[in-house]
């Protein structure tokens, strides 16, 4: 007869420590690791998803590390649904085609998705856990306003861009799709609807959306696609969303900076917006073309007054046209010259063919010299770029190169 075997049992002391233990240590989320084979699908079914571009050796990103995992943990408490909210990580070195697609310049970088689709702004609040669940829940909330009453569309903020959508139902395929237009751009426009009885002297040819600009005398501008085509509303609402001469600020320049564009900038003083309106209009006349060439911004003179130092000029000399190339700065030779055909696009054309920065260095190119007159050599050199030092710092990234702009 076999003797009977009976287990140990485990000290009871030590079920209470494993006990405890698991009490005050649950177990970690897992943060999902991206690759060229699953990164579409798992963006593209994620409404929220924020990426940590990352690289092993860096030690910004060795910082994060924990701070990110601990973060997702916060969030998946609130939002157990694997498909609200994906806190995912990229090894650039292991996947630099992925890095590549995304143009990551520095680690570790954290760039918010929803839907699939990357958004321009990414994360770059404070690298702790409470402000990056923070941030999450900021971006899970209601981009739209309902409104209650059209009399509040009569008391709107008119220095802000408002796209308000009048719609039969809530529960309709034109309200789903104007909602992911919003969930993208509404760091941009202040987005309102209505619905039912409330929307309905607005519908007289069926769900409506419009734009009503900056200014008070401003006309609306109705959308006149599909509202059930999101590409369509989408071009449509970003286009009045995100004007073509944006303002740069001390919060938005180092975003503007990455962006990786030379500068077009028109410094004036606050209140000066007829020359402004001027600037905008001779943009959009002779420079629609060079769009995704060349950043075109506008400046408040006294808060930027030491680029302003830089090419030689004060408030007082206000309005001036400059190109910051983010290796030198160039000034347009008379603000009264703007309204000449093509004299501001040639600026720039001269920008991208390098006549400024050797015109700069060594005087007028041959071709722009008088018959008989000597040329010179003048071996000057313009002013430093100023704006190149609202760049990403190193003491927060680790930067992967240098840009060589002219």
């Amino acid at each position: 007869m076999r003797p009977a075997i009976f287990p140990l049992l485990p000290d009871p002391g030590c079920l209470l420590l494993l006990l405890v233990s698991w009490l005050f240590n649950p177990a970690r989320s897992e943060i999902t690791s991206l690759d060229s084979g699953n990164i579409d699908d798992i963006l593209n079914n994620a409404d929220v998803a924020l990426v940590n571009f990352y690289a092993d050796w860096c030690r910004f990103s060795q910082m994060l590390h924990p701070i990110f995992e601990e973060a997702s943990n916060v969030i998946k408490e609130e939002y157990p649904d694997k498909n609200q909210v994906v806190f995912a990580r990229v090894d650039c070195d292991q996947h630099s085609d992925i890095a590549q697609r995304y143009r990551i310049s520095k680690y570790p970088t954290l760039k918010l998705f929803r839907n699939g689709m990357m958004m321009k702004r990414e994360y770059r609040g404070q690298r702790s856990v409470t402000a990056i669940a923070d941030y999450i829940r900021q971006q899970k909330s209601n981009p739209i306003r309902e409104v209650q009453d059209l009399e509040e569309i009569s008391s709107l903020d008119r220095s802000r861009r408002n796209i308000i959508g009048y719609f039969e139902q809530k529960d309709s395929d034109n309200y789903r799709t104007f909602e992911r237009v919003a969930n993208i751009l509404h760091d941009d426009c202040v987005f309102l609807s209505a619905f039912g009885a409330i929307s309905k002297a607005e519908r007289f040819s069926g769900d409506n959306v419009i734009y009503k600009p900056p200014g008070e005398n401003a006309p609306d501008m109705v959308y006149l696609g599909s509202l059930t085509n999101f590409d369509l509303i989408y071009a449509w609402t970003q286009d009045k969303c995100v004007p073509l001469v944006r303002e740069i600020t001390f919060e938005n320049g180092e975003e503007l900076t990455e962006e990786g564009l030379p500068f077009l900038i028109l410094f004036h003083m606050k209140d000066d917006l007829e020359s402004l309106e001027k600037f905008q209009q001779e943009v959009a006349r002779q420079l629609i073309g060079e769009k995704g060439t060349i950043n075109f911004l506008h400046a408040d003179c006294d808060k930027f007054r030491h680029p302003l130092l830089h090419i030689q000029k004060t408030p007082a000399d206000c309005p001036v046209i400059a190109i910051d190339s983010f290796r030198h700065m160039y000034v347009f030779p008379d603000f009264s010259d703007l309204s000449i055909p093509g004299k501001l696009k040639q600026f720039v054309l001269d920008l991208h063919s390098g006549k400024l920065h050797r015109e700069f260095h060594h005087g007028p190119d041959p071709t722009d010299v008088a018959p008989g007159q000597p040329i010179q050599d003048l071996a000057s050199s313009p002013p430093e770029s100023s704006f190149q030092k609202l760049a990403p710092s190193e003491h927060r990234y680790t930067l992967l190169r240098e840009k060589d702009e002219l």
